[in-house]
């Protein structure tokens, strides 16, 4: 993640980073050890992609579109069963009973959310900010991703400027913990 260009092409790209990962998922069989791999590679896209928003683009849209406000808690809203969904994910192995219903669960949730945002929220920040504004966010949106959270944390702030202070710090237990325990990489 951290591809250039404005908030709303970098976003993009994203979504479709984490398609892709949905594909190598639903490619392999029930209890494929891979599976879970998979699943924590785009938890970790995920949560990163989600605290890059909720710290930059949804204060732009409340700020700029009409009815911004709506919309962007009703995407915050989004990320909270989103982020609750990979938590419970977190402690599943690829053969638990439930991880098969968690990561069908998470699939449906994300792609209903990138519909909304692509089809709604994007144009509607588009038609109402300029070009130099969204390349503005788009950078502090790939800033905000290199030291994100890669793990889900429900309870965290998700709102500016608490969301601002304390990511960094957890993003920093996290990646420590994934170095530790090689979460996220592929042998």
């Amino acid at each position: 993640m951290g591809h250039g260009g404005n908030v709303i092409d970098e976003l993009v790209t994203d979504h479709r980073e984490v398609e892709e990962m949905f594909g190598r998922i639903e490619a392999l069989p029930p209890g494929h050890e891979d599976r879970k791999v998979y699943a924590d590679k785009v938890t970790m896209e995920l949560v990163r992609h989600s605290v890059a928003e909720e710290a930059y683009l949804y204060p732009a849209v409340r700020e700029h579109v009409t009815g911004g406000d709506a919309l962007a808690d009703r995407e915050l809203q989004d990320h909270a069963t989103a982020e609750q969904i990979m938590k419970d994910l977190e402690g599943c192995d690829a053969g638990d009973a439930e991880f098969d219903r968690l990561v069908a669960r998470l699939m449906s949730e994300i792609r209903a959310h990138i519909a909304d945002e692509e089809g709604n929220l994007f144009p509607a920040l588009r038609a109402v900010c300029p070009p130099d504004a969204l390349d503005e966010l788009g950078e502090k949106v790939r800033k905000a991703k290199k030291t994100a959270p890669t793990r889900p944390h429900p309870a965290a702030p998700d709102k500016p400027p608490a969301n601002k202070l304390l990511n960094p710090g957890a993003g920093m237990v996290d990646r420590l913990r994934d170095a530790l325990s090689g979460r996220g990489k592929s042998d």
